[in-house]
Formats: C-alpha cells, sequence, structure tokens
C-alpha cells in the first residue's frame, strides 16, 4: 500500500494524517470522520467532500479509494454530497439510501448496500453539471512520457474495459469517466476516481490484468452488476501532474472482430470530442477553441478490436510513433466544424 506525501494533500485541507492512506487509517475512524465532518477527497481537478453515516459506505469507501489520503474537509470543496439512510415503507422490504447535495436531493434512493455505487454515479453528474471552467470529455484518459492519450467513446464501446486494461500496462491513469482539459492551459488533467466495470467486463480484466484490484461486486444494480478498479498508488501520487494532449484513439469493441486502427481526420476528430463532451456547448467560444486546440495538437484514429490484450499491443506500438513523431507545430489545414450536435 503506498504512503501519499504530505506534498499530495490539498492545499488547503486540514490533513488527518499526512503520512496515512484511507486504507491504512482503518475502517473504524474512516467510518467516524464520515459521520461527523466528512471527508476530502482530492480526486485532481476537483475535491469532493462526502458525509454519511453509513458503515456500509465506509466500508466500500475504503476499498475503492484506498490509496488517497484521508483529509478533512477543506473550507472550500467543488463538491459537497451526504448519503444517508430514508425511511417510508418501501424501507421495510429493503433499506435505502439517498444522496443530497447543497442539501439537496439527487435521483432516486438506491438500495443501503448500493450506497457506492449512487455516490459514484451521482458524483460524476455533478462535476459533469458544476465545473464549467473546465472542458469535460466523456473520454477515458491516461498519460505515458508526459503526453495524454484522450479515448472518447459512447457508453457501450468497451472504454472503461480498454481504460483500465492501459491503466495495469505502464500507463497512467488520470481518470476513466472524464477526460479533463484546462482551457487555459491546455493541459489533459486527472479527474481521479475509481473504475467502473460492468457485467463480462469486470471477468476480462481480472484475467488481462490480474494485478488490477478491484473492490466489492455490486450485483443486479441499474446498470448490471458492476465492480470498480481502484487507482493505483502511482496515479494517486502524481494526480496534479497533467499531461500534454498527444492523441485521440476512437474505441469500439466488437465481438469477433480484427483489430483494425484506422486514421481520422480533424474533422472528425473534432466532431467525437465535441459530441462527447458533457459541457462544450454550455462553454461556448472557451470550449470551441480548447476543442480547437487539442485537434491541432493531437493525431487521431479510430479503433475497433474484439481482442483486448491485441488492442493494449496496437496502442503501446502506435504510442511509440506519437512520442517520436509527435505532430508538427503551426498553422493546420482549415477544419469544417459545427457547433451543436
Amino acid at each position: 500500500m503506498c504512503r501519499p506525501a504530505l506534498t499530495d494533500q490539498p492545499a488547503d485541507a486540514r490533513t488527518a494524517d499526512s503520512t496515512r492512506s484511507i486504507a491504512r487509517f482503518g475502517l473504524d475512524a474512516l467510518h467516524a470522520a464520515l459521520q461527523t465532518s466528512g471527508i476530502a477527497l482530492d480526486l485532481g481537478a476537483a475535491t469532493l467532500v462526502v458525509r454519511s453515516p453509513s458503515m456500509a459506505l465506509a466500508r466500500q469507501i475504503s476499498a475503492v479509494y484506498a490509496n488517497f489520503p484521508l483529509a478533512l474537509p477543506p473550507d472550500f470543496a467543488d463538491i459537497r454530497i451526504e448519503l444517508t439512510e430514508v425511511g417510508g415503507w418501501r424501507s421495510h422490504v429493503r433499506e435505502q439510501v439517498v444522496l443530497r447535495c447543497d442539501g439537496e436531493q439527487q435521483f432516486h434512493p438506491f438500495p443501503a448496500d448500493t450506497a457506492l455505487p449512487l455516490m459514484e454515479w451521482g458524483t460524476n453528474w455533478l462535476i459533469g453539471q458544476r465545473l464549467h471552467h473546465l472542458l469535460l470529455f466523456h473520454a477515458g484518459c491516461l498519460e505515458r512520457d508526459g503526453f495524454g492519450l484522450l479515448l472518447p467513446a459512447t457508453p457501450g464501446s468497451g472504454k472503461s474495459t480498454l481504460t483500465a486494461a492501459l491503466a495495469h500496462s505502464g500507463w497512467r491513469l488520470l481518470s476513466d469517466e472524464f477526460g479533463v482539459c484546462d482551457p487555459l492551459s491546455g493541459q489533459l488533467q486527472a479527474m481521479l476516481k475509481p473504475i467502473a466495470l460492468k457485467n463480462q467486463s469486470i471477468a476480462v480484466i481480472r484475467r488481462q490484468a490480474p494485478g488490477a484490484v478491484i473492490g466489492p461486486e455490486f450485483p443486479k444494480t441499474r446498470k448490471g452488476n458492476v465492480a470498480h478498479v481502484i487507482a493505483g498508488c502511482d496515479s494517486v501520487q502524481r494526480r496534479h501532474i497533467g499531461a500534454t494532449p498527444a492523441a485521440v484513439v476512437l474505441p469500439k469493441w466488437t465481438a469477433g472482430s480484427a483489430t483494425r486502427l484506422e486514421p481520422i481526420t480533424d474533422d472528425e476528430m473534432f466532431r467525437a470530442l465535441a459530441f462527447n463532451s458533457f459541457n462544450y456547448e454550455v462553454l461556448g467560444a472557451t470550449g470551441f477553441e480548447a476543442v480547437l486546440a487539442i485537434v491541432r495538437r493531437c493525431r487521431g484514429w479510430r479503433l475497433e478490436y474484439s481482442d483486448l490484450a491485441d488492442a493494449i499491443g496496437t496502442l503501446n506500438e502506435l504510442w511509440a510513433d506519437v512520442t517520436s513523431n509527435p505532430r508538427p507545430a503551426g498553422p493546420a489545414a482549415p477544419l469544417t466544424v459545427v457547433t451543436g450536435r
């Protein structure tokens, strides 16, 4: 288990214990903190504060945020949530939990023993709704050799499975759910959360990446069976270090398909990024300029595959070319782009 350094703490956080990760601090201490002031999870590009009296949630957080430092809430946090059990006639059948942000209930109640999926899905929704100083893509995001890879995709494309596999094949995980771009610097930033796997993908990653640590499995959720791959020590310790965008790959898992990697045009890259953004339209001209800057800087491909190991090998070979032959600086051909979807 890693021991995050003091410099990894949020600058304005009051650290509960600067030398201990959540896993090392102990379940009882974590539960006590969650019940009182709450805990701060520094995700890199955002700080999340969580409060809850639920021992089940404390146990689940301890499993999937094991490598994060345990910190008390700072004066400012991007998102503050509270998960509490609720009464009512349904609670006599099965205990339920609700998520509130700033006192307002978000979403319908979940079964109390699936508090973590509610926390993860609810937090993702809130990030997409609130963090408009950043450009947010629905994309896997990884770093290698100081450069960033974006994997924008729609649900069902195999994005999370591929991201999890790459994160255990020499790549540093920045995010599974959010490709985060700072429009001011143009850098990709971490929004480091556990990687949510669904259904068959859980077994696929257990086979492909036996070193991956996977948290508890939640059967029969609204998205099927769900489990989370925890972020590794290196990714947690370096979550405030960004990456220069270098490549955009559009992944698609297709049963029985041979691995095919095909270049895409700048127009196709722009459309894919804009379409798979949570807030491109909200940011207006800022979003347009940020996406355009990524397209000018990156090379793009479409990846279709069925064999995960082969896909990883293909991307590793591609990366050697990307980093040794970066896209030339300077003006590029005009783009034919649209601002709507």
